[in-house]
């Protein structure tokens, strides 16, 4: 399998059931009479980061993670969205981002070596270890947590829910 079709695709799946997620939350919040803002400022835990960043690093994750693969600067965002029209605004961002990365850059990056950021430090990782052991598990860690908050607080969402458009021909 290759890089590209390893990372591009899972992103851009992920993203989108993140979006309908957060359409779900939307209409939790109407029906329910419940200011959605109290959803995200949703956290499972006092040291976790709420429902807003949760979203924001899966679409760092993504952005970051494809930009590196393929070996040019991931665009920088604000961390400044306020609504879930604004979060769902910055998933479409980083998916058309994601349609914009040249595959066959990403396919080359199993080898090279990626270079990001640590806090203080700098991390160096082949790309295939990127992918597999950074860039796919906190993507997911942050999506799943986005999953989880929401249905914490009572959104009626499921695991088909989490796992979005998959590409499977059932028969």
């Amino acid at each position: 399998m290759s890089m590209s079709k390893a990372s591009i695709p899972v992103f851009e799946i992920g993203l989108n059931a993140l979006s309908a997620i957060l359409d779900k939350a939307e209409a939790y919040a109407e029906d329910k009479s419940i200011d959605p803002t109290a959803l995200l400022s949703a956290r499972l835990f006092p040291d976790m980061f709420a429902l807003t960043r949760q979203v924001q690093s899966a679409c760092d994750q993504a952005k970051n993670g494809g930009a590196r693969l393929a070996g040019i600067d991931p665009p920088r965002y604000e961390d400044n969205e306020k609504t879930i029209a604004e979060l769902k605004a910055r998933i479409a961002r980083t998916i058309f981002f994601m349609k914009t990365l040249d595959a066959k850059k990403i396919d080359e990056s199993a080898d090279r070596e990626i270079i990001l950021p640590l806090g203080p430090k700098t991390g160096h990782m082949k790309g295939a270890d990127y992918l597999n052991h950074f860039a796919l598990p906190n993507f997911y860690f942050h999506v799943t947590t986005a999953y989880d908050i929401l249905r914490h607080c009572g959104v009626e969402i499921g695991k088909v829910d989490f796992l979005g458009a998959i590409p499977m021909r059932v028969t």
